[in-house]
């Protein structure tokens, strides 16, 4: 019998990057790609009828984890069963993730963070993403003759947030000490642990890239090659450093000696991070920004990061009837795209640092607002072109995402990235860890809301959510993956509201993805003949057939699909776990 094409999971990167492909990556993707008829429009199991699923949710009474690594599950439930609160499993969770998912997130990478808090009745964002260094300028890329930041090396390179978050998360919702929480992984990362296939294989992919940055082949290979699926590896030189901030708090990594050596580092090897841009860095709490879809507050963070557009997604397509429509349908699959190529217009036009160039973002999630940009869609035909917004109409942002609960009620949505997997390949001696990249999101174009300047930050991808319903807390979620995660957030709530689905159900249906609409990256190309559209195996060929017809171009792509975890509260008391099949996740309580 010949299989129908396996999707596999895709890590925080442009569209641009080759999509992996490859049958032996995650059996649970192989299952589904099996079970899943390529000409049934409903996501249904092809014997039973029902919607389609690679196992089932997961309930639990007390407390619960999702993540994309089994042990950081079981490391956030040990966490919270000795005595911490959603916040410590979280960071303990992170923190783990960057040893042994390196491909996705590390100390070297950006955090952001929703934290529902049972006390007060009350969601809290944190925004722990880092600035430009500040000796670094647009006249020095100009005058390399550079017109995009490069993707690795010294120069895409951004003062690191993901500890101070840790530390401000911790500081206001932590029950256990931070040393406390940073034990785990110091044991895994000196006595070794078994690598997954799937980390496994996109290390492969970022050897050959990277080894030629100083430090990386040292500190993130075994004889020059990436660890394969089942071999232990061992990080003494990231137990160590998480040892020093143990044992020295945040200020050990942004004041201490580390700061020092990563000052260094850069100096002699032609880059612009100092000591001072790490010692002078905060992150800051924020409000999280809602739209109501059909009775649901869905919750995201306000720009530099890329979450309202999520919101706007959901706000064009709430004035039409999907649920007649039906999941897979003609309708379903045009409606979200059209809406996607409107919000990303308003994306790679206004969303930016704020501190620099704030967004209209209460105009741009305005129900009236939306209603205006549907106006555009026309049933018949796909969208060619997009304008964004204009201000006369405004006037009045590889990744792991993880998600835990507690027994008190706290949840916490977290999502944490080093970018392009494992980032820009600058690992200072000694760390541990390697610097992402994400400045590489920068535009080196004057004028432009997201232009490179020194101390900014840069449009950021990574985005955590959460769904309220009358004041209280329903779904914490998210779906890694570059451009994928608005997509995707609007997607998982569509299965969930519009469609029906149950939790994991919602992350197993087939994914759309749109690609090729403006970037507020890069030279920011405005989308032409209006992009292409990635279905994953699932959709009826009917269906394809007549999205060709309504001008939309049709690609087979494995892989940009995101990955999923999220928790949800379950009404007969406890809650809900689910996790992404696509990759090595695992949803797990107690």
């Amino acid at each position: 019998m010949r299989l129908p094409p396996v999707h596999v999971p895709c890590v925080d990167v442009p569209r641009r990057t080759p999509r992996p492909r490859s049958l032996s990556l995650c059996g649970l993707a192989l299952a589904a790609a099996l079970l899943a008829s390529p000409t049934v429009a409903s996501a249904a199991d092809r014997v039973t009828g029902a919607p389609f699923a690679t196992r089932s949710e997961v309930y639990a009474p007390h407390a619960i984890a999702a993540t994309s690594h089994p042990l950081a599950t079981q490391i956030a439930l040990d966490t919270m069963r000795a005595g911490g609160s959603a916040v410590d499993a979280a960071i303990a969770a992170n923190a783990v993730l960057g040893l042994m998912e390196p491909t996705g997130s590390g100390i070297g990478g950006d955090l952001f963070a929703i934290v529902w808090d049972p006390k007060t009745q009350k969601l809290h964002g944190y925004n722990g993403s880092g600035r430009s260094p500040r000796s670094l300028s647009l006249a020095e890329f100009q005058r390399r003759g550079l017109t995009e930041i490069p993707a690795h090396g010294p120069l895409p390179v951004t003062v690191p947030g993901a500890v101070d978050a840790w530390f401000a998360l911790h500081q206001r919702f932590g029950r256990r000490s931070m040393a406390q929480n940073l034990a785990p992984t110091i044991a895994y990362a000196r006595d070794g642990h078994p690598v997954h296939e799937t980390i496994a294989y996109y290390w492969d992919r970022s050897v050959p890239r990277l080894s030629k940055w100083p430090g990386f082949a040292e500190q993130f290979t075994i004889d020059g090659r990436a660890p394969r699926t089942g071999e232990t590896w061992r990080n003494p030189n990231l137990a160590n450093t998480l040892q020093a901030i143990a044992d020295g708090g945040r200020d050990a990594f942004y004041q201490g000696d580390i700061a020092r050596t990563v000052d260094a580092y850069f100096k002699a090897n032609d880059g612009y991070l100092s000591y001072d841009d790490l010692a002078s860095h905060r992150g800051e709490w924020v409000e999280p920004v809602s739209t109501n879809y059909r009775g649901f507050d869905v919750w995201e963070l306000p720009p530099n990061g890329q979450g309202i557009a999520a919101l706007q997604i959901l706000n064009i397509l709430e004035g039409f009837d999907l649920k007649a429509h039906g999941f897979g349908s003609v309708e379903h699959l045009h409606l979200f795209t059209e809406a996607k190529k409107l919000a990303f217009a308003d994306r790679a036009r206004w969303y930016a640092d704020p501190a620099f160039d704030p967004a209209p973002v209460a105009r741009l999630i305005s129900k009236d607002y939306a209603a205006r940009r549907r106006a555009l869609i026309s049933m018949d035909s796909a969208l060619r072109e997009v304008q964004p917004a204009t201000p006369a109409q405004l006037d009045e942002g590889d990744t792991i995402y993880l998600t835990v609960a507690d027994a008190d009620g706290m949840m916490v949505s977290l999502i944490q990235s080093n970018y392009r997997g494992m980032g820009s390949g600058m690992a200072p001696p000694g760390l541990g860890f390697i610097f992402q990249d994400r400045g590489e999101q920068f535009v080196l174009q004057e004028g432009h809301p997201n232009a490179f300047e020194p101390g900014k930050r840069p449009f950021h991808t990574i985005i955590p959510a959460f769904v309220t319903r009358e004041g209280k807390p329903w779904l914490s979620f998210g779906v890694m993956g570059g451009a994928m995660q608005p997509q995707g957030h609007a997607q998982i709530l569509m299965n969930l509201i519009d469609f029906g689905m149950n939790l994991q159900e919602a992350g197993d249906a087939p994914r759309i993805q749109h690609d090729g609409s403006t970037e507020p990256a890069g030279q920011a190309t405005p989308m032409r003949q209006g992009g292409e559209l990635d279905l994953e195996t699932g959709f009826d060929y009917a269906v394809v057939r007549e999205l060709m017809r309504r001008g939309h171009s049709v690609r087979f792509a494995d892989g940009p699909y995101g990955g999923y975890q999220a928790i949800m509260v379950n009404p007969q008391g406890g809650w809900i776990g689910a996790s992404e099949s696509r990759k090595d996740g695992h949803a797990a309580g107690y």
